[in-house]
């Protein structure tokens, strides 16, 4: 996996409590710190599916029903894990026609669909899969998104750096207003973690032997709000 990149924003308020008297000093600086990581994607998951167009239900059905199963052997084939493709949509539709004479709808045919979500454990073989899906019979491919499994792990450093970034700068404006920090008062996370950016698929390239496919990066950003409270003047 790439090696996270952190990347500290300052994003700073400083909150300087009313003084009791006139000559008091303010009892507290309060700064936001904010700390992206961005990572490599270590998941892929895509959507593919087989369409079949017959003139009955039953026919319509049963070849669709002989596609999905080949694609389904690609899978296996491909060393992917039954727990890792699932059945995510099927259908069977009546296809209609024109009468222009009557303007009547007349069913002509229908059209039966299955679709399966497939979990690719290494992003490096999603252009491989992809074309074995393809080669299989699959005619429908779309809703290709990449995550970092470890992102939980992997903010535990960005946390860090916030706090860090925090401290950095309440020293800052400590110095800047002439007094000196004390003890941290609260500590809390400016919301949950947001992804900055999620990576899709590029289109797939006809010409390409293989399905072009950008993985990117993901990069989530963390916030926290940190107030330290400001020691007294010495006498």
């Amino acid at each position: 996996m790439k090696k996270p990149a952190l990347l500290a924003t300052v994003f700073a308020t400083v909150l300087l409590t009313a003084p009791a008297r006139a000559d008091d000093f303010p009892s507290a600086i309060t700064v936001s710190g904010e700390a992206r990581i961005s990572a490599a994607p270590d998941l892929a998951q895509i959507d593919a599916g087989v369409a079949n167009d017959a003139k009955t239900a039953k026919e319509a059905s049963d070849a669709n029903n002989a596609a999905m199963g080949k694609v389904l052997l690609a899978l296996k084939g491909a060393g992917i894990a039954e727990k890792d493709y699932q059945t995510s949509r099927l259908s069977l539709q009546p296809q209609y026609g024109q009468n222009k004479a009557t303007g009547a709808s007349p069913v002509v045919g229908f059209r039966a669909s299955n679709r399966v979500t497939v979990k690719i454990r290494d992003v490096a073989k999603v252009a491989a899969i992809i074309d074995t899906l393809v080669g299989a019979g699959a005619n429908d491919i779309g809703n290709i998104s990449f995550e970092v499994t470890q992102a939980s792990k992997l903010l535990d450093d960005a946390r860090e750096q916030a706090v860090a970034d925090a401290r950095r700068k309440a020293d800052i404006y400590a110095r800047a207003t002439g007094v000196t920090l004390g003890a941290p008062l609260s500590v809390s996370e400016g919301g949950a973690p947001v992804p900055l950016f999620k990576t899709r698929m590029a289109e797939r390239m006809a010409a390409a032997p293989q399905a072009a496919v950008a993985p990117g990066e993901e990069t989530l950003s963390v916030t926290v709000n940190v107030s330290w409270a400001i020691k007294p003047k010495e006498p």
